[in-house]
């Protein structure tokens, strides 16, 4: 994965029958990569 990349169309647990990912292991997740942000997109 490139370095700077950054998702921009994401949905999480409050985007009704659309998305899955809960904010904290989320957040979690994004960090592990070592991407420097995401775009939630409920």
């Amino acid at each position: 994965m490139p370095d700077q990349f950054v998702h921009l169309h994401l949905h999480t647990q409050y985007s009704l029958l659309d998305g899955a990912n809960q904010l904290d292991p989320l957040v979690r997740q994004i960090r592990d990569f070592g991407q420097p942000a995401v775009a939630i997109t409920d």
